[in-house]
């Protein structure tokens, strides 16, 4: 093998409205596959083509670390989401490819073990009543085994209002009522409230004994949150939207939360989501990264959670259906599975998973090559 025989020769992309998934191919013909980031997907695959794909033609496959840290520099006048969601396509796509050639899974490559880690059933329903959300708890506690659940309180960039008058304070009580003690409870409130507000809900969350509040204010009011944090027992987490390793250097320093929630694809891929893992480990605080729909980026996270030292106790794992979303299922096989509340981390070489030929044939298709 020449030195040149693994170096980047052509991207691809494969994407609709929703989901985009990436296909790096080396002069040898070694590939791997990745994704970008979900929702609007197809105008981050042309992001990929424009912005990533110009730089990393022809460059050393195996040099993640300086593509991912060169390609924002080159394109410094655009710091924003779009870069770093596409810049997670070529990145995840180049820990495949490194996986497929040393035959280790990504979580082994990190010094992991692919074992089963326990998950947590993500609702994202607020259009649902506290008791059929209990009741279907209920079911899939008894179906898969779960004993941590997520839910949602408050409305979604809400300005203190409720989905509906009193919903937050009904759901709260009677999912722990349904449930019983010995499960964990955590709450999503998607940037609703103003700290005042949140400290109030935050109370009513302690005494039900939950034990994580997640993004209770706006998002990029971090002094906001800080006030939630500080007079709050339970953990305060957020961060999910944040793709710039500046603004959680600032959010870290500050203590804004108690735990950091990357998303490996909205951050920018695994390698810089595993640098602020390490950022978030030296200050002492634990790691729980979005997660929140059946795409790769869950398969990207188990990986990722099965190596960290700072790993929080579980992945996010969506619950909703294809009524729901229905574009999470069948991008690739074997399809994650739950059973006693856990989720096997993939042990095949790179992401353990395989790309169904069936998703590709119905997206959008784009290339760019080195001649």
């Amino acid at each position: 093998m020449n030195s040149h025989s693994l170096n980047i020769h052509s991207i691809e992309t494969f994407s609709n409205n929703d989901v985009g998934l990436l296909r790096v191919r080396t002069e040898d013909g070694s590939e791997g596959w990745g994704q970008v980031s979900t929702y609007n997907a197809d105008i981050t695959s042309l992001v990929v083509h424009r912005q990533i794909a110009p730089y990393a033609l022809g460059k050393d496959a195996l040099d993640i670390e300086s593509l991912v840290t060169e390609i924002p520099e080159f394109e410094h006048k655009f710091p924003g989401s779009y870069l770093r969601r596409a810049l997670a396509g070529l990145d995840t796509a180049l820990w495949d490819l490194r996986g497929k050639l040393e035959e280790k899974s990504v979580c082994e490559l990190l010094g992991g073990t692919p074992k089963p880690f326990r998950v947590y059933a993500s609702s994202m329903k607020r259009d649902i009543t506290p008791q059929a959300e209990a009741e279907r708890f209920l079911r899939l506690r008894d179906e898969f085994g779960y004993d941590a659940f997520k839910f949602r309180v408050g409305k979604e960039c809400g300005h203190d209002e409720d989905e509906w008058p009193g919903r937050t304070e009904e759901i709260v009580p009677e999912i722990r009522e349904a449930l019983g003690d010995e499960v964990s409870l955590l709450v999503d409130g998607n940037s609703c409230y103003t700290p005042e507000k949140a400290i109030s809900v935050g109370r009513l969350l302690e005494e039900n004994g939950i034990c994580h509040f997640e993004e209770p204010c706006p998002y990029w009011e971090l002094e906001w949150t800080k006030q939630v944090t500080d007079a709050l027992k339970l953990d305060v987490t957020g961060g999910e939207q944040d793709c710039d390793l500046s603004t959680w250097k600032r959010m870290i320093e500050m203590r804004a939360v108690d735990v950091v929630q990357p998303d490996v694809c909205y951050l920018g891929g695994l390698t810089r989501t595993l640098k602020l893992a390490e950022m978030a480990h030296q200050s002492g605080l634990i790691c729980t990264p979005h997660s929140a729909n059946l795409s790769l980026v869950t398969v990207f996270t188990l990986h990722m959670m099965g190596a960290l030292e700072n790993a929080g106790p579980y992945v996010e794992f969506s619950i909703e259906g294809a009524d729901y979303y229905p574009w999470q299922y069948n991008i690739y096989e074997p399809a994650l599975v739950a059973v006693n509340g856990k989720v096997q981390i993939p042990d095949a070489p790179g992401w353990g998973v395989e790309i169904n030929p069936e998703f590709l044939e119905k997206t959008k298709y784009q290339i760019s090559t080195l001649n």
